[in-house]
């Protein structure tokens, strides 16, 4: 099958380590994203080409918009508020403070404003993450238990089904959801990716329905269409760690993606010196506004 492809070209030059967590922020104009193991949170203004980068303290996994400005985060201590403009960082609930070896990974906001974030362990011990929701400051729900490394999600244009990526899993897995309660049931396999050495990584959905899925060492980010379960068209970078991605502009049809340059040695890093880097894709597609936390 010929799958329609473009190239993604870079736009901010960074070292990120692990840039994760793209978020558009329709409001301003601006897009966030984090690089988890620098503990940085950065805000780009893609009108006047600006990065500020705000160093958080602490490797942050992920990070969203809240309803009432500021922006919720998870921390390696747990979940938390943060002011952009005071710079103060409102520390709430650590669902694993009793776990030190694990930390926040992928998050995102649903429809209906709760924040659903995942855990794993430093050492991607099997089965030592979970999925968590937290729907106000102070009350949590534990989603999945039993897994390595969480990723992307995404829910339905119908609000009637979860998508969601356990790595190491390679599948997009969808469950039954109840918007009401925010609860998920009756796991089935979407789509499952080739045994090779990439792996499925961030998600995002555009206005079609469709899936968008970054395939770390995988050189590329593939939308899948979640009726036929087939790969409709992609978008190529020239590094590997391909993270996340979301779309955003002024006509949401600018895919931005996040990479990566973990575990590389100096060598690989002279060979593809542009991981860790962001980079852009004007797309055929419009995406959707980033849900906020109304809690």
């Amino acid at each position: 099958m010929n799958i329609p492809t473009i190239e993604a070209e870079p736009v901010l030059a960074q070292n990120a380590v692990l840039g994760e967590c793209p978020v558009w922020d329709d409001r301003q104009s601006l897009l966030f994203w984090v690089d988890i193991l620098s503990g940085n949170l950065f805000q780009y203004d893609p009108r006047q080409h600006k990065c500020r980068v705000i160093d958080i303290g602490e490797h942050i996994g992920s990070f969203a918009l809240r309803e009432k400005n500021g922006a919720i985060l998870a921390l390696k201590s747990g979940f938390a508020f943060y002011d952009f403009y005071s710079n103060r960082i409102e520390r709430m609930i650590n669902p694993e403070s009793h776990l030190s070896n694990n930390r926040f990974n992928d998050g995102k906001c649903d429809p209906y404003g709760r924040f659903w974030s995942g855990t794993l362990s430093y050492n991607v011990e099997k089965g030592a993450g979970s999925l968590y929701t937290l729907s106000t400051a102070d009350h949590i729900e534990t989603k999945l238990k039993n897994l390595t490394i969480p990723n992307g999600m995404a829910w339905h244009l119908g609000r009637k089904k979860f998508y969601f990526i356990d790595s190491t899993d390679r599948k997009i897995c969808q469950f039954d959801y109840d918007p009401a309660s925010g609860s998920i049931r009756n796991r089935s396999v979407l789509f499952e990716f080739p045994t090779d050495e990439s792996l499925p990584d961030g998600m995002t959905l555009d206005a079609d329905g469709h899936l968008w899925v970054a395939l770390y060492n995988g050189f590329k980010v593939v939308r899948i269409n979640p009726v036929s379960a087939q790969i409709e068209f992609q978008v190529e970078l020239p590094v590997p760690q391909v993270t996340s991605c979301t779309f955003g502009g002024s006509n949401m049809n600018e895919l931005y993606i996040t990479t990566a340059r973990e575990h590389m040695t100096k060598k690989e890093i002279a060979e593809v010196p542009l991981s860790g880097s962001l980079f852009r894709a004007v797309v055929p597609f419009r995406g959707l506004k980033a849900d906020r936390f109304k809690g």
